[in-house]
Formats: structure tokens, C-alpha cells, sequence
């Protein structure tokens, strides 16, 4: 059944508790340009999507645009739904990969032709299924890979690639491609730490500052570098995912006016957060007082936040 809630089109489950509302968000993708994503726009739409994210990208390319715009857009309760699986991922891997952010983030998956809601007992089920399928596949590939490795070795064989040990230059921008593509998975796994404050502050605020607002909620063993930040925020660039102007030089900031961006900014990145939350945040940053103390007092904080609102920040 679906019902639309604040001008939404959801669908809504009932359950023993009552109806649950649950926005649907379809993703529909062709391979080549000349194909046309239209039937499955169409059968999400007929499915109670009111929101559809085009994208004209091959399966095997896990890079996409549209489908990292989606994932970094999807909230708690939201399901993400597809026409077939094959839409979303090509290999088990990359579709499990995919589930696990979605329920990193509370939101859920469906595909309308396949036995997959995993909003519902019945579907979770399948997919833990198809992971142990892949667990038990992965193992079984590793078994015959080493007796393979172990038999051409008996024979005196030599192993690696051929054209890297001549340093074929197709067979080195194979790897190089191939690496490209393992950074940009990782970088993926993390996007939801940096890439909404990047895309936020990038290039009104300087690089320092930006840095001690991603890490400031982070555990210290997930701290970024300036110079790491700076390489991933150069490979979603050119990849698309992020606007060249991010990159572009910041503007010079007046010394008064440098704590009220930042406090704004934090603002920004949660609008229910309270002012001793953003005490602990800054005191985190080891950011000091406008008096120079290290200890935050809400009472600071507010006052900072209204300075942000007249300077047009907030």
C-alpha cells in the first residue's frame, strides 16, 4: 500500500505496532548512452517511487555518480529500490557492500523482481543466504587457487602476470586502473565522514579548518590528514562526485570572523544539535575560547552562533 506523507510518496508496512511509513528512492541504470533508462523509471514510479536516480554507467563500474548522490542522500526509514538486482550490482560482493551502507544508515533495499525487501523478515533471510552462497564460493575459489598455484610450481611454472614482468605498458594501466578502482571502494566505505562538510565549506573555509571539523566527532584511529583529505577529495573530483570549486583557493577570513564559521559549521552539519554538544565538539578540536580558554561554555557558544547569523553564516 502507499500513502504520501509531507508531499512524499512512501510505502507503508503493517506491522504489529501499527502502519510504517518508509520513503521509497528507485535507481534505475542502463548501460551505453544510446539505451534508455525510461521502462524502469516507469516500473519504479508504477512501484510508488517519487524520487528516481538516473544513471548510464556499466555494472562492473562500482564509480557511479548517480549512485553515490543516492547513497550519500538516503536517511534512516528509506528504501532504496531497484527494477532487477543486475541494475544495482553485477557481483554478490558489490550488492552485499551496498546493503551494508544502507543499513549502516538505517534504510533498506528492494528489487521488484527479485525475492529481496530487506524491510522484511523473509528478504533478510534471503540475503543472508546469498551471503553464506558468496563465503562458500569466495573459500572454494581460494581452494582451487592454491592447488593451481602449488601444481605450476611443481612443474618448474613461474607465476604473475606476463606483461608486468615485461612492464607491457596495456598490462600496467591494467593494475594502475585496477588500484584506482580498490582507493575509490575504500574511499566509498568513509564518504559519509567528509564528503557532506567538504561539499558544505569547500572553498569558503580553509583546508586546517574543515580538517578539525571532520575529525572532531571521529574516534582518533579514523583521523584524517590534510594531505590524505586532499587526495580523496581530488579523486571524487575527477570521478564526479564532487564539484571542481570545492578545490578552488579560500577566501580570506577575518580573524574574529574564523569561530563563528566554524560554529556555524558544525551547526550546519546538525541542526538538532544541542550548544553543550557543540562545547564538547569544539573542546574535541582542542579549538580555544574567544578569551583563550580551552573550556566551552554554551553560554559562548550562543553567542557565537548569533555573531554567524549576522554575518550571514548560519
Amino acid at each position: 500500500m502507499h500513502s504520501f506523507t509531507n508531499g512524499r510518496l512512501v510505502a507503508v508496512y503493517e506491522i504489529a505496532n501499527g502502519p510504517v511509513f518508509m520513503p521509497l528512492i528507485g535507481y534505475a541504470r542502463v548501460s551505453t548512452e544510446d539505451q534508455t533508462p525510461l521502462p524502469q523509471s516507469e516500473a519504479l514510479q508504477s512501484a510508488g517511487c517519487a524520487e528516481i536516480f538516473e544513471e548510464h554507467a556499466s555494472g562492473g563500474n562500482r564509480a557511479r555518480p548517480a549512485l553515490a548522490r543516492l547513497l550519500e542522500r538516503v536517511q534512516s526509514g528509506d528504501t532504496l529500490v531497484v527494477v532487477r538486482i543486475d541494475r544495482l550490482a553485477r557481483s554478490l560482493s558489490h550488492l552485499l557492500e551496498v546493503i551494508e551502507r544502507l543499513e549502516a544508515k538505517g534504510a533498506f533495499f528492494r528489487s521488484l523482481q527479485d525475492p529481496i525487501d530487506t524491510a522484511s523478515p523473509q528478504g533478510k533471510f534471503t540475503l543472508q543466504v546469498l551471503g553464506a552462497a558468496a563465503e562458500f564460493e569466495r573459500a572454494l575459489i581460494r581452494e582451487r587457487t592454491k592447488a593451481g598455484l602449488a601444481s605450476a610450481r611443481a612443474k618448474g611454472r613461474v607465476g604473475g602476470n606476463p606483461g608486468l614482468r615485461t612492464k607491457d605498458p596495456a598490462a600496467l594501466r591494467k593494475v594502475r586502473l585496477a588500484r584506482q578502482d580498490g582507493y575509490m571502494e575504500r574511499l566509498n566505505e568513509t564518504a559519509q565522514d567528509w564528503v557532506p562538510h567538504v561539499r558544505r565549506l569547500r572553498p569558503d573555509m580553509a583546508w586546517e579548518d574543515v580538517l578539525r571539523i571532520i575529525n572532531g566527532p571521529l574516534p582518533h584511529d579514523r583521523h584524517w590528514t590534510q594531505s590524505r583529505l586532499l587526495r580523496a577529495v581530488k579523486a571524487y573530483v575527477r570521478d564526479g562526485f564532487l564539484p571542481d570549486e570545492v578545490l578552488g583557493r579560500a577566501g580570506r577570513r577575518e580573524t574574529d570572523d574564523r569561530l563563528p564559521a566554524i560554529v556555524a559549521a558544525i551547526k550546519g552539519s546538525d541542526p538538532e544539535i544541542t550548544l553543550q554538544a557543540i562545547c564538547d565538539r569544539l573542546e574535541s578540536m582542542r579549538e580555544r575560547t574567544p578569551r583563550g580558554r580551552t573550556s566551552w561554555q554554551p553560554s559562548s557558544v550562543k553567542m557565537l552562533l548569533e555573531r554567524a547569523e549576522k554575518l550571514g553564516l548560519l
